[in-house]
């Protein structure tokens, strides 16, 4: 159980004593086959007997096949499971009770109105018992942000990282931290008290800083992870690029296997920027096909829609150029140059330099390959640096969607237990503060013997009320009881 500060204890007491017991629809909202309707808080038990007449509590966690009846006029809404869960062994840690029944609107709507009439019992508010469960210490703010992304996963590589985080494991890494924090305040604390009189000599200054600067290194290692986490989160933003009328929107609906752009033979149809959502290898992508690159055009239209395109195009965190194959051909029966050539060539056209697909990820396809000699396509095919394609046939789009997979892993890491992945904007913030507030402390001891350890201290209470507020537990007498753990202090 977590240790709250006496102002956040006096509100938790008061939010216990007088919140009243609860309900709500646990399970998918729609028509569906099962609806699970959870209740919560003291008179959970009261709402058993009233729903069921059950005499008594049932045993715990044990489903029971019953009728179940409103508790106004007494008639039969359902027949149904009915399970208790007596605090704390439940989700939000006090009294519950979940009645499984049919999935029908007018079902739900009747246990609702069911529910209402009881009298100290009411509709649970967004997120009611994850709260409920957060004050109770079943879960820390990591968990229950975690958890708010496994239901909200739409890929698997999203449900990987959100399970991580929900079942704790950055939680336990950010208590690990706040755990050295802790010791490191306790021994300077210890340092102040007890220096003089007991055995607590100058080594043990010495041996908080290099901690110090080792929590900094671990940190800092922690928050260099190029936001993969946060990336995977959102969904990786992917715009596809090219000169006009070499197959974007056409690559576009084959990866959508769906239309999403209108695809004709006139060069630069597309005018706009038009996203759509995929999951590409389990990866969450948003893909945006743009308007066709060239350095100029005397379209108003079209020329704001360059400008778009390119704006995107700085924002866009993987970058799909696509080339037509079949005037990669004409250039290599014209030209002494080979294709990695015409490519720094095709940039400049497009209004980019090379650098444009070294600074970030990028992926090279040459497009059309169905136009294209077999000679060429082998010529093609033996190069490392691209991927053939002929939207028409298709052929090629299995090697394509491996590559962009390999690339998409790259951009979104792969969390694990021992490596989970830093997900929210809030835990970057909060972690950034710690980090400044350690390096204010090893300045700060730096100055020399007249420093006041007693400020030097509080610039560690700083940094671990930072991770403090990422996990939502606070300190208080814990720091002393590690004093007396780790000192042989008034033996």
């Amino acid at each position: 159980m977590f240790r709250l500060l006496p102002a956040l204890q006096k509100f938790n007491l008061r939010f216990f004593s007088s919140r009243p017991t609860i309900f709500g629809l646990s399970s998918g909202a729609g028509k569906c086959g099962v609806a699970v309707i959870r209740v919560s808080g003291d008179a959970s038990g009261d709402v058993i007997g009233q729903k069921t007449r059950f005499k008594g509590n049932p045993t715990p966690r044990k489903a029971y096949l019953k009728q179940i009846y409103h508790s106004k006029t007494a008639e039969t809404i359902d027949k149904g499971l009915v399970l208790w869960f007596p605090g704390p062994n439940s989700f939000t840690g006090e009294d519950s009770v979940e009645f499984h029944v049919h999935g029908g609107p007018a079902v739900i709507n009747a246990m609702y109105d069911s529910l209402a009439s009881i009298d100290e019992v009411r509709l649970a508010e967004p997120g009611e018992f994850t709260k409920r469960a957060f004050y109770a210490g079943k879960m820390d703010l990591t968990e229950v942000e975690g958890l708010a992304d496994l239901i909200d996963a739409e890929t698997e590589a999203q449900r990987k990282q959100a399970l991580l985080q929900a079942g704790g494991e950055l939680s336990k890494l950010y208590h690990r931290i706040r755990d050295r924090l802790v010791k490191c305040i306790a021994h300077v604390e210890a340092y102040i008290d007890f220096h003089e009189d007991q055995d607590v000599g100058d080594d043990v200054l010495r041996t908080v800083n290099k901690e110090v600067e080792a929590l900094i290194s671990d940190v800092r290692l922690h928050l260099d992870d190029h936001r993969r986490g946060e990336r995977l989160r959102a969904g990786v933003r992917a715009v596809v690029i090219g000169a006009p009328n070499v197959g974007k929107s056409s690559f576009v609906n084959l990866i959508s296997n769906r239309k999403v752009s209108i695809v004709t033979d006139i060069a630069g149809t597309t005018r706009d920027v038009i996203e759509s959502y995929h999951d590409i290898g389990g990866y969450p992508v948003i893909l945006a096909d743009t308007a066709g690159l060239r350095v100029s055009t005397n379209d108003v239209i079209e020329q704001e829609g360059i400008t778009k395109a390119k704006d995107y195009v700085h924002s866009a965190d993987f970058i799909i150029l696509l080339i037509d194959s079949k005037i990669v051909e004409e250039y290599m029966q014209t030209s002494a140059e080979n294709v990695d050539q015409y490519l720094t060539y095709y940039l400049e056209q497009l209004g980019y330099c090379r650098n444009l697909l070294t600074d970030r990820q990028s992926m090279v396809i040459l497009n059309k390959t169905d136009l294209i000699s077999a000679k060429t396509f082998e010529t093609l095919k033996s190069m490392a640096s691209t991927e053939l394609l002929s939207c028409q046939t298709q052929n090629g789009l299995k090697e394509v969607l491996k590559e962009i997979s390999y690339h998409l892993q790259q951009l979104c890491g792969n969390p694990t237990k021992e490596s989970p992945n830093l997900s929210q904007q809030r835990h970057r913030f909060h972690l950034k503060q710690c980090v400044d507030c350690l390096e204010r402390y090893l300045h700060y001891m730096d100055e020399g013997k007249n420093v006041d350890l007693a400020i030097a201290t509080q610039y560690l209470r700083n940094a671990t009320r930072c991770i403090g507020k990422i996990t939502g537990t606070i300190e208080t007498e814990e720091i002393l009881d590690v004093i007396f753990s780790s000192f042989c202090i008034g033996k």
